[in-house]
């Protein structure tokens, strides 16, 4: 006991002389000895921990300091001397820059690679003495340390990394504001090109934070032909900010709104005038171009959640891209509630827009799919979904019909084909019955149209769902029957058989961070507010 208290400190070295001088006593003495030194073990007070802490060497510290989260840190710097010295090592700023928020450059050996001279440099002319001098446009790392990275980029701006949804009306958008590198950017992602809606996103920087000196964080603005200028960011509560360019200027081309709409329609849409025959179109094509450009960056932005998973789901929930017909691909959420499945507009256009669940799928009902030469008649197929709707009326029909009677039969128990427990009975018959195999022969009925022919000839399973359409400016909004159509783990597609026509998903396999919801009624909360936004 006594060498151990000397090895933690409690007592002084000296505290076993009473032993060293009984060396060659008996045993009672040495048992005496040993009670006397428990006694001074138990009277005399533990020193305090920080007291203690400052026998370590600094190596000592620098690791255990270096285990301890980022904001834990600064309150040890006003302990003492010793400790805030040690707190200024970078070495433990840069573990906790890269545990924290993934950033594995090295501040000191760090090398733009793919940059040419005159993209560091920028020659900036003086109109006075007719000379000019080269501004360098990119961070002086040299004279930076991990501290001011961590305290002044990564600490600061931490509440806006993860998944927001730009306030952009029925459009909406999908925006990513991850660490990349020394940097913190928004990244805007874009479906690929109608109809190819299996190749992958396209990300397009709308915002990006660095340090351009020390201790001072820089906003800049991405948008426009001419490069990164003035912007501003601004927390306006939790889970909301807003962006601001500081320098609409740059955001204007030498050839007019002309010009910025031909780019726009290139790089955003991938077509040209020349490609846009219908006049339905164009006018849904140009009015989306004025209503985005008119905000130029300054935005509103509200967070949104990864959908969560649960074992039993049927696939994995996350971000598919679909085809819109004439509103091209659009970013829809797949989630899973249970026993239904939705599908919600991350992105929209003037009909449904962005927040709306676009799909709802029962998955307690299953669809058998006739053989391939009765699938491609849409009759046949009408009738098997139309089955299912007449179905679901009749049980509701019948639900609120013993809702109004409770009162009268209450004392009578609900028996027969009237009993409310006999539906959910059938349906898992029905669901055991109707159990396809692995794979199903699947084509689309001949009358049913489709942007993109290039879809999966098998599915694994069928489910009966709905649909939302509506009129321009989300008037008269209803839902329509239709099929939902599993092919694998990566595509789904949906017939909508009011419209005849067929809409195709494909799974965004981009990795999201900072993006996962506190609680499934996190979530749950977020998809009612997403309605909300757009109603």
């Amino acid at each position: 006991m006594a060498v151990c208290a000397r090895l933690c400190g409690v007592v002084h070295s000296g505290g076993c002389q009473p032993r060293q001088q009984a060396g060659g006593g008996s045993e009672t003495e040495l048992e005496e000895c040993d009670k006397a030194e428990v006694l001074r073990i138990e009277v005399q007070p533990a020193p305090r921990g920080p007291r203690t802490l400052l026998l370590l060497p600094p190596e000592i510290l620098v690791e255990i300091f270096s285990c301890l989260p980022g904001t834990e840190l600064p309150p040890l710097a006003l302990v003492c001397r010793k400790f805030r010295q040690i707190l200024s090592t970078d070495t433990i700023w840069r573990r906790r820059c890269k545990l924290e928020y993934g950033v594995h450059e090295n501040l000191r050996k760090l090398e733009v690679t793919g940059v040419s001279c005159q993209e560091v440099y920028v020659k900036r002319i003086n109109p006075r003495v007719k000379s000019g001098r080269f501004m360098k446009i990119l961070p002086d790392y040299e004279h930076m340390n991990y501290r001011d990275v961590y305290t002044c980029l990564l600490h600061q701006y931490r509440d806006i990394l993860g998944l927001w949804q730009p306030d952009l009306g029925p459009y909406g958008g999908l925006l990513n504001v991850v660490v990349d590198g020394f940097f913190i950017i928004g990244w805007m992602y874009l479906p690929p090109h109608d109809p190819h809606v299996n190749e992958p996103m396209r990300l397009k920087p709308v915002f990006r934070i660095h340090l351009m000196e020390k201790k001072s964080a820089t906003v800049e603005c991405m948008y426009g032909p001419k490069g990164p200028h003035s912007g501003q960011i601004q927390l306006v509560k939790k889970d909301e900010f807003c962006t601001k360019c500081l320098q609409t200027d740059y955001h204007r081309m030498s050839g007019g709104r002309q010009e910025e709409f031909r780019t726009w329609l290139r790089d955003d849409l991938g077509r040209t005038l020349d490609d846009i025959f219908h006049e339905h179109m164009q006018e849904l094509i140009l009015m989306k171009f004025i209503y985005i450009c008119q905000y130029d960056n300054c935005l509103t932005y509200r967070r949104i959640y990864h959908p969560p998973s649960q074992p039993d789901d049927l696939v994995q929930p996350g971000f598919f891209k679909g085809t819109y017909g004439s509103h091209g691909l659009e970013i829809v959420m797949l989630s899973f509630h249970g026993t239904v499945a939705k599908a919600t507009k991350i992105t929209g256009d003037p009909n449904v827009p962005a927040g709306q669940p676009t799909l709802e799928i029962d998955l307690t009902r299953p669809v058998r799919l006739p053989v391939l030469d009765h699938l491609q008649n849409i009759d046949e197929l009408t009738r098997l979904i139309m089955d299912i709707y007449d179905e679901i009326n009749r049980e509701q029909r019948l639900a609120r019909s013993e809702e109004e009677g409770a009162s009268v039969r209450v004392e009578e128990p609900l028996q027969g084909p009237s009993s409310p427990t006999k539906p959910k009975a059938r349906q898992i018959d029905v669901q055991g019955e109707l159990k396809p195999p692995d794979q199903q022969a699947f084509a689309l009925p001949d009358e049913v149209m489709a942007r993109n022919e290039d879809y999966p000839r098998s599915c694994r399973l069928c489910f009966y769902g709905t649909g939302l359409i509506a009129g321009h400016g989300f008037s008269s909004p209803e839902r329509t029957p239709g099929l939902f159509i599993l092919f694998d783990d990566d595509r789904f597609g949906f017939i909508w058989l009011e419209l005849k026509s067929f809409s195709l998903y494909s799974r965004m396999r981009d990795k999201f961070q900072n993006s996962r919801p506190p609680s499934p009624e996190a979530f749950d909360e977020m998809l009612k507010a997403m309605q909300q936004w757009t109603t």
